[in-house]
């Protein structure tokens, strides 16, 4: 076994948050749910478990600093001659010819729970099962996992449901509240990457991605439309038919409307949500000929530049 620090990949002096956070980065890393065909990174999975079974512990951290444990979380006397306190040392006895004769483990105490060494009780239970709980390590909370779910302006206005596909490949249904805002995300607990150890699972945050619209383009909680007027409607003024998200609206035109000017109506945005007001409608005039040609259109326009001619660009020298 490697040394646990080496395998997280830091220092002896990092702090249990420096420590939990390379865990987390490396279990996500080499996880076999993302690797499952890779058989190094299944070892490489198991050897981060271990080595954060030890370092991650404040006890057997402590212990294996102080040397009483090696890297696999294991009482060093497993490992070598002559340890120290509180560790096991291999006697040699005599035989009758003087030669080495049958070997022996004996147990030195003299350390004890509070000088530094170990329990022996705790050595059996490990080796007999009472140490299973122990053995398992800290429970590790899973880590979340994001996705996007895209759903028509309708929708965000006035709430529904979506659906999204996690990293998982798992298909969820996403309640959408009414009001949510593009970009805004919505958590979803307990439903990302499972715990390590008995750990709860993480979380989904799902970001809202609100779809293009044919008619209308949002600005934060705000709306804009470009409204097509007719010559006469633009000169004369009218009651010209708009749609917003609650259906359609009479607008009123102001006469001598030039195109590109821009009327507000209020509240006729996305709706209110999280204690923010709703967004307005902000509507641009655009001024439209006939599609089809027309000879006494034409004639009038003509008509028109005669009796009536102007010059909209006089100001531009």
């Amino acid at each position: 076994m490697r040394d646990p620090y080496d395998v997280l990949g830091v220092p002896k002096s990092a702090s249990a948050a420096d420590i939990k956070k390379a865990y987390r980065q490396l279990a996500k890393k080499y996880h076999p749910d993302r690797n499952r065909d890779d058989v190094k990174a299944k070892e490489r999975f198991a050897e981060i478990n271990t080595a954060y079974e030890v370092v991650g512990d404040e006890k057997k951290k402590a212990q294996f600093d102080r040397g009483e444990i090696g890297p696999d979380g294991k009482p060093r006397g497993f490992e070598g001659f002559g340890a120290g306190p509180g560790g096991f040392s291999r006697a040699w006895g005599r035989g009758a010819g003087g030669g080495p004769g049958d070997q022996h483990f004996e147990f030195n105490m003299g350390g004890g729970r509070g000088g530094g060494g170990f329990d022996p009780s705790d050595l059996f239970a490990d080796l007999f099962g009472g140490g299973r709980k122990r053995a398992q390590g800290t429970p590790t909370r899973g880590d979340d996992v994001v996705a996007t779910a895209t759903v028509p302006l309708e929708t965000a206005a006035k709430g529904g449901s979506a659906r999204v596909i996690l990293p998982s490949g798992r298909t969820l249904e996403v309640k959408v509240p009414a009001g949510v805002e593009d970009g805004q995300q919505i958590r979803l607990r307990g439903q990302g990457q499972p715990g390590l150890r008995g750990g709860e699972p993480g979380d989904a945050l799902v970001s809202v991605k609100i779809a293009a619209h044919p008619f209308f383009r949002l600005e934060g909680r705000d709306l804009r439309l470009d409204l097509p007027v007719t010559v006469y409607e633009a000169a004369l003024g009218a009651k010209v038919p708009t749609p917003t998200l609650d259906g359609k609206v009479e607008l009123a035109v102001p006469p001598g409307s030039n195109g590109g000017r821009v009327l507000r109506l209020r509240g006729k945005g996305l709706p209110a949500s999280d204690a923010k007001p709703a967004g307005d409608l902000y509507v641009s005039l655009k001024i439209m000929l006939p599609e089809e040609p027309d000879a006494e259109f034409e004639a009038r326009m003509r008509e028109l530049r005669e009796r009536h001619h102007y010059d909209p660009r006089r100001r531009m020298g």
